[in-house]
């Protein structure tokens, strides 16, 4: 039996079988069927992130569905960890518009979620409508694969690399530690301070005392505790290992994003703008908020007013 989630106007869960797996998803706006918005969630994140902007979004007239992607939640957590690459994800919303009967919809991607998006919008374009993204800017592919690129330049201790380089381990360590480990994560106004030895995210789940500022109270942080001692954190951490299958799998793929695109920065996120992602996005409106990387928990008003008015625009 799943729990009901009571914070704010969130909807209860479906399980739906689609893609050879089942998905959680949560969908509010129901009335207005026709007109979509897909919302997708990063790592370690969970639907329950997009709290805020389901309300707004059906209020204005949307479609709301917010699937807690595979490897998270309630959602289908496969063994095989190549269940977790970029066809996989991709293929699993657009399996969502299928179940719906949705030719396309707007996709919109916070972290990892927004990475889903950007491919999506890549491999499937005939049913990405716009792409609105997220702190997580369009990764180019460059003449490396991903992992090798960050381990000659970041080290073998960079997260990304060590979830590759070692598996099982910081899987292990988060799973030992949900509760601290999402607690010390989901902060603002951390102190900017160059990076411990060792890697980042076992540093987060092992450390006493968090930085800065909680994002969200003890109800909410719990909803992301409570699903991920659930879920396990091997699922989610499957999506970092299959970085480099995901470069050689878009290899022929046009680099070009031709959808209507709003890009959304938080300007604290350690994650730095992509100079050049008018390159590869032509059609592109980008808006800064003065944040960290969590942005449209950390301003929720001010990342829905963003995302209404840039969709208001088409509709005039």
């Amino acid at each position: 039996m799943i729990a009901e989630i009571k914070s704010l106007e969130f909807p209860n869960p479906n399980i739906i079988s689609i893609n050879g797996i089942e998905l959680e998803v949560f969908e509010a706006g129901k009335e207005n069927i026709g007109n979509p918005i897909v919302f997708c969630h990063g790592f370690p994140e969970h639907a329950f992130s997009w709290r805020y902007q389901i309300p707004a979004l059906a209020k204005a007239g949307y479609h709301v569905i917010v699937p807690n992607q595979r490897g998270y939640g309630n959602s289908s957590c496969p063994k095989d960890v190549t269940a977790y690459d970029i066809t996989h994800l991709t293929s699993d919303l657009v399996a969502l518009l299928d179940y719906y009967n949705y030719k396309d919809a707007v996709f919109v991607g916070h972290d990892w979620g927004a990475n889903v998006v950007w491919n999506l919008a890549l491999l499937h374009p005939e049913r990405v409508n716009k792409v609105i993204n997220l702190a997580l800017p369009y990764q180019e592919r460059g003449k490396k694969p991903w992992i090798e690129l960050m381990e000659a330049f970041f080290g073998d201790d960079f997260y990304f690399v060590h979830f590759n380089k070692h598996p099982g381990v910081a899987d292990a360590v988060l799973e030992n530690h949900t509760e601290n480990f999402l607690r010390n994560l989901f902060r603002k106004n951390v102190p900017l301070a160059p990076p411990e030895p060792g890697m980042l995210m076992i540093n987060l789940a092992k450390a006493v005392k968090p930085l800065g500022d909680p994002i969200m109270n003890d109800d909410d942080l719990s909803v992301f505790v409570k699903a991920f001692n659930n879920s396990g954190f091997n699922g989610a951490i499957n999506w970092y290992r299959n970085l480099d299958r995901n470069w050689h799998l878009l290899a022929d793929i046009n680099p070009i994003i031709k959808q209507p695109t709003l890009m959304i920065y938080g300007n604290l996120d350690m994650i730095p703008k992509f100079e050049r992602l008018q390159d590869f996005v032509p059609n592109l409106d980008v808006i800064s908020l003065d944040c960290g990387h969590h942005i449209q928990q950390e301003l929720p008003q001010e990342t829905n007013q963003s995302i209404l008015k840039w969709l208001a625009e088409f509709n005039s």
